[in-house]
């Protein structure tokens, strides 16, 4: 870090403490401005002049973008020493490119944040205050998804309560990336190895002493979401698998129960046979049988491919992003 030029913006060059904002963005051209704007604008508006403001610094991590996004962040890192940018090689996708952004940033506190500024940056001297009395990470809360659609609550409850109910340490509600990590919680997050990453587990499995912040998340006032309903699937199912293994022992559980009922079955069967005789047998009852154990077996085979696929991706050794370029570090 630069330690004595001086920056335009109130609270960028005290000598507090170094926060590093970690902002993953892809295809979001029109929304750095805005967004470094609004957190210039915050900071200058939350510590006055006679304060300490802690430092600051915004570390882009740009994920593969096709538009002109790294370059427009390049040129605001040679106009501002507080931005730097970490470019990828390719669309790694978003955990990837937090877990990039959390490896290069190098503050006594670390804030992911998202670029629409649905993430109020005015939640940042709460959160900094909140670190500074002794919490070594301070969740940000949303207190009301009433603006969230139908679809979009519903399927949310429906995800937490499941992964909850199944995860050996839940993750909190309602909480998302937008959260403060103390260095030490940074460099515990900075050490996991999962390729098949699900970082709301891992923020909830590091730990630590945790405070938490209720806010209203704003409606989207810059960029596209870049999620649909296939990406929301997939990082669900990632972190179902990621967090616990207990679909397996449901299914170890379930195929001892129906090897019990079996044996029992056919223990009845035989002593049938030999004082009754044999039966006419049935069609439709030996079909519904076969349907449903080889239904059972299919469905079995499949929720064990995912946990192999992972395991596959895992011992292949890949690095979890590539790194091509970066600017102003």
């Amino acid at each position: 870090m630069i330690e004595n030029l001086k920056f335009p913006v109130a609270g960028m060059d005290g000598q507090g403490p170094l926060v590093s904002l970690v902002v993953p963005v892809f295809n979001e051209c029109g929304s750095v401005g805005p967004f470094v704007a609004a957190v210039n604008a915050a900071i200058a508006g939350s510590w006055s002049g006679a304060e300490m403001p802690p430092r600051f610094e915004i570390v882009f991590v740009d994920d593969g973008s096709s538009d002109g996004t790294r370059e427009t962040v390049r040129a605001m890192c040679r106009t501002d020493l507080r931005i730097k940018l970490v470019s990828l090689s390719r669309n790694f996708g978003k955990e990837a490119a937090l877990s990039a952004g959390l490896k290069a940033a190098s503050g006594d506190a670390v804030i992911p944040m998202d670029v629409d500024l649905q993430d109020p940056p005015e939640l940042l001297r709460p959160m900094i205050e909140q670190w500074r009395a002794g919490a070594q990470v301070v969740n940000a809360k949303r207190a009301d998804r009433s603006a969230d659609t139908l679809f979009k609550r519903s399927s949310s409850r429906f995800f937490y309560k499941t992964i909850n109910s199944l995860a050996e340490y839940p993750i909190a509600n309602d909480v998302g990336d937008f959260r403060l990590f103390d260095r030490v919680a940074v460099d515990a997050l900075n050490r996991m190895t999962e390729h098949s990453r699900f970082n709301k587990g891992l923020f909830s499995w590091i730990g630590f002493r945790t405070e938490t912040i209720e806010y209203t998340r704003p409606s989207r006032s810059v960029g596209d979401t870049k999620w649909n309903v296939s990406k929301l699937l997939a990082l669900a199912l990632d972190g179902i698998v990621a967090s616990t293994t207990f679909p397996l022992r449901i299914w170890t559980a379930l195929g001892a129960l129906i090897s019990l009922s079996a044996f029992f079955y056919a223990a009845f069967l035989i002593i049938h046979t030999l004082a009754y005789g044999v039966d006419t047998p049935g069609y439709a009852s030996l079909m519904v049988a076969v349907l449903f154990l080889g239904g059972l077996n299919l469905l079995s085979l499949g929720l064990m491919g995912e946990y192999i696929g992972r395991i596959s991706k895992q011992v292949r050794g890949r690095p979890l992003y590539i790194v091509s370029d970066t600017e102003g570090f």
